[in-house]
């Protein structure tokens, strides 16, 4: 019911104010960061989005600020509310991110911006967002990549640790994914020219599902499309193959921040202490946490962060 409301909310403020300074306004992209006492943290409303959320508005609160939370499930909605400083600082991801402000930008058709290459990636998104009066602070070492993963069994009976053993094997693979895997460059096409494997058929049982994994669980697939976080591996008897020639893209949770309220040193410092520890596989347990164990997701951020001293 919260979420519903707060998503109403958040309409009515869209719809009825100016989506951020205009890419003429130089005034509004080039004023002095902000430090708005009163913070406003987005969240996209999946399990992750939310920890994230949650997690900054812990380390923003005991730096003094004040924190309130927003759950929006749609890129559409908060990214403008981000401009215009309805939402002051989301959790966000590097090359997916980039992507969507260089469609938004440049049109749906542009080449894309997001790559493998992080340094590129956070070079491309920082001179999208700049001009809409959006700050991107630093990534840490948590990325929240799409990945492959085979059975554990098969893994062992072949041999296989990364997506080139698989290619070197010369064995046939029929895929559990999303529809568009097999025009996606990351996904069927990049899986057979950068590693040359031997892709039979992709089954569209969707990304990460739990059909997708009882199907390769079952051996009627052989590989699953899944993300880097996905904390429910173990439960299928699954494990991933590591992306050992890069062909992800480096999604790598970075905060965003609007310049004008949230661009002050004060965030910027709370904010990054959290890259100095978050790790992938700390995502994927925080994830298992909430989605299997059933904890509230502000429980499990403020017992992480405690663990990890950054929270008193």
């Amino acid at each position: 019911m919260k979420r519903r409301t707060a998503l109403a909310g958040l309409l009515l403020l869209v719809t009825g104010c100016s989506t951020g300074p205009s890419l003429e306004n130089k005034g509004a992209v080039t004023a002095p960061p902000g430090d708005s006492h009163h913070l406003t943290i987005g969240s996209a409303g999946f399990t992750e989005s939310d920890l994230l959320a949650q997690m900054y508005a812990l380390l923003l609160k005991q730096a003094g600020y004040k924190t309130s939370l927003l759950t929006v499930a749609n890129r559409e909605l908060y990214e403008p509310a981000l401009e215009s400083g309805q939402i002051d600082v989301v959790p966000e991801y590097a090359a997916t991110f980039a992507d969507w402000l260089n469609a938004k930008t440049n049109g749906p058709d542009a080449p894309a911006v997001g790559s493998p290459d992080l340094a590129a990636t956070m070079k491309a998104l920082r001179r999208l967002a700049t001009p809409r009066g959006l700050t991107v602070l630093a990534p840490g070492k948590a990325v929240d990549q799409n990945a492959f993963a085979v059975a554990r069994s098969y893994a062992g009976e072949h041999h296989l640790k990364t997506l080139s053993d698989l290619g070197a094997s010369g064995l046939r693979v029929r895929l559990a994914a999303g529809d568009e895997c097999v025009q996606r460059p990351y996904c069927e096409p990049g899986l057979k020219k950068v590693y040359g494997i031997d892709i039979t058929a992709v089954d569209p049982k969707g990304v990460g599902t739990t059909q997708a994994k009882n199907a390769v669980q079952n051996g009627q697939d052989q590989m699953v499309l899944t993300t880097t976080t996905d904390a429910t591996l173990d439960q299928f008897g699954l494990v991933i193959l590591a992306d050992d020639k890069h062909l992800q893209n480096a999604d790598y949770v970075v905060p965003v921040v609007n310049r004008s309220r949230a661009g002050s040193p004060g965030v910027t410092k709370a904010l990054g202490k959290l890259n100095d520890v978050l790790t992938t596989a700390d995502l994927a347990s925080m994830n298992q946490q909430v989605d299997s164990w059933r904890r509230l997701a502000q429980d499990v951020a403020r017992t992480y962060l405690k663990d990890k001293g950054l929270l008193t």
